[in-house]
């Protein structure tokens, strides 16, 4: 008998709705002043970090929902299958970040620089997530809680310490580089620690979907609510949670930036309760359906990763476009020699200010819609199994 797949709708707009915001910091990226860092307080603009601050949701909401994606896949897998397609399918991501992805954000294949991203921190925990599926849920949730809740007590290990094994803490959570030769660096950006724990708890959250919507929305209201206020709490006592202190400036506004400027990089416990607790009410706020305005978010949600690949490709083309048209020059578009010419070595003068971002932005939208529309259709009337490792 066929297993038919079926989809949750307000996973897939949570989802498409993310997929959204996170192409405006791939836009910032490639069209934003390289040497600018738009959460240091000494030397950015509100509407800067705003931008920045705003898609720090993304990466939080996709290794959740990748956990509860899998916990989901169960109602047409068997564990055995599940676990075998998580362990193949997190290898088939490391090998898209470290080739397609790579070839995207540089279009270079020289690999004088290296870094791995959100697909090589998805791959890692779908790995991981592929041999804890055999635990008991109470198991699962421990690990992931302990992770998540106890892993910045780490924060003061210098990889150092571990001499020629430096590189494997880097991997696990200490964001750095992990490997360097005379012709190549490998900068690790997306550690394990606690990334595989979000993945974890976002499997147990899956149980949640069995349940009847007053219950479901009940729970998810309330951790939504448990998060953001266990955010603030411990936030503003300045204890535990973030190696990042706030602290009060001389405008309110400012003062408010410093309390949510937390740490991504691990992502810290506070950043995590920061970005985690609205994507709960986001699911609770469409649990009971999607309203019109938001179906569109639909499409880009049930084709996450083919979203994500191409729109990369569409705004490194666009960017060479620009460059054409401002400056006669495309070379410097594929040129990416260190880390401080990623994605690519920019012309003086490049940063096209945030209008302009937010314009770009839209058009990728628009223009990524219905290709994602079309792949979706292909999605649903093919039952091809290589479908579902894009």
């Amino acid at each position: 008998m066929e297993r038919v797949r079926t989809r949750i709708e307000s996973i897939d707009v949570v989802r498409g709705l993310i997929i959204v915001l996170m192409a405006l910091d791939h836009v910032r990226d490639f069209f934003g002043d390289f040497t600018a860092n738009p959460v240091d307080l000494a030397t950015t603009t509100p509407a800067l970090f705003f931008t920045r601050w705003v898609t720090n949701i993304c990466a939080p909401t996709f290794f959740l929902l990748t956990g509860t994606g899998a916990y989901l896949t169960l109602k047409r897998m068997t564990r055995r299958e599940l676990s075998r397609f998580l362990l193949t399918r997190g290898l088939w991501l490391i090998v898209l970040e470290l080739v397609v992805m790579r070839f995207a954000m540089q279009f270079n294949i020289d690999y004088h620089l290296t870094i791995t991203t959100v697909l090589w921190g998805l791959g890692w925990a779908m790995i991981v997530l592929s041999a804890l599926i055999w635990l008991p849920l109470w198991a699962i949730a421990l690990f992931g809680i302990v992770l998540v809740a106890g892993h910045n007590l780490l924060d003061g290990i210098d990889p150092k310490m571990f001499g020629p094994l430096a590189p494997l803490w880097n991997v696990l959570h200490q964001p750095g580089i992990m490997l360097q030769t005379a012709h190549s660096t490998v900068l690790v950006s997306y550690m394990l620690i606690p990334w595989v724990g979000v993945t974890a708890l976002g499997y147990v959250l899956g149980v949640v979907y069995g349940w009847n919507a007053p219950a479901r929305q009940r729970l998810l209201l309330s951790l939504g609510i448990a998060c953001v206020a266990a955010f603030i709490v411990l936030r503003y006592s300045n204890l535990y949670g973030d190696p990042l202190k706030w602290r009060v400036h001389d405008t309110a506004l400012f003062t408010v930036m410093s309390f949510i400027d937390t740490t991504k990089y691990p992502p810290s416990l506070l950043f995590l309760l920061m970005t985690l607790g609205p994507t709960l009410l986001l699911l609770r706020a469409f649990d009971a359906g999607v309203a019109p305005p938001f179906k569109p978010a639909l499409i880009f949600g049930k084709v996450p990763l083919f979203f994500y690949v191409l729109h990369f490709y569409l705004i490194h083309l666009l960017a060479m476009a620009v460059s054409y048209g401002r400056y006669g020059i495309v070379g410097e578009t594929t040129q990416s020699p260190d880390l401080a010419h990623f994605p690519f070595s920019a012309p003086p003068g490049w940063d096209v200010g945030l209008p302009w971002i937010y314009a770009i932005w839209i058009a990728v939208v628009v223009a990524m819609y219905p290709l994602c529309r079309w792949y979706a259709g292909v999605r649903t009337r093919s039952r091809a199994w290589w479908l579902s490792y894009l």
